[in-house]
């Protein structure tokens, strides 16, 4: 049988750390499947989803708990999940001027019509004329069979007039 592991990890970033976490992973037959890391204010985050025979799951965790006592380390065991037929996917993309509580409201939004927020990247970058800061979102959403992409898209662009922002759904 095999084990599934999700790992979030956090440290000073430098050269090396992804390294060795996949040394680890390999060192135990570990499959690395799927992850998301970035560099973030100097810190070095990352979730990664890894595979591994159950005999070698306890010894695996025990190997990346002993890396470096500079690492934060979390382990979760994981089902496999199954792929859901009662929703689907689609991206929501969002420009505007900075400002606080844009995330808020757009979650609050989604989370009344049940719209799962798969995957979020957010940055902020200087406006190409003015040099005010502008926040972009790219948003993965898994959308329920029930709910209508247009009727999701009209909700989103009342809350975009508010938030002074444009907002986009594809699928």
């Amino acid at each position: 049988m095999t084990t599934y592991l999700v790992l979030t990890v956090i440290a000073d970033d430098k050269p090396g750390l992804v390294e060795s976490l996949a040394e680890v992973i390999a060192r135990n037959d570990g499959n690395w499947l799927e992850s998301s890391m970035s560099q973030l204010a100097g810190k070095f985050a990352g979730i990664l989803r890894v595979s591994v025979a159950d005999e070698f799951a306890d010894r695996l965790a025990d190997e990346l708990k002993g890396l470096d006592k500079n690492l934060k380390l979390l382990i979760e065991k994981v089902q496999e999940a199954e792929e859901s037929a009662q929703s689907r996917t689609a991206k929501l993309t969002l420009v505007g001027n900075d400002h606080p509580g844009i995330i808020k409201q757009i979650s609050h939004v989604l989370a009344g019509r049940r719209v799962n927020v798969e995957q979020l990247n957010t940055e902020c970058i200087p406006a190409p004329m003015s040099g005010d800061m502008l926040f972009r979102a790219n948003i993965l959403l898994g959308v329920p069979a029930d709910v209508e992409l247009d009727s999701l898209q009209a909700d989103l662009e009342q809350l975009a007039d508010d938030l002074i922002v444009e907002i986009k759904i594809s699928k």
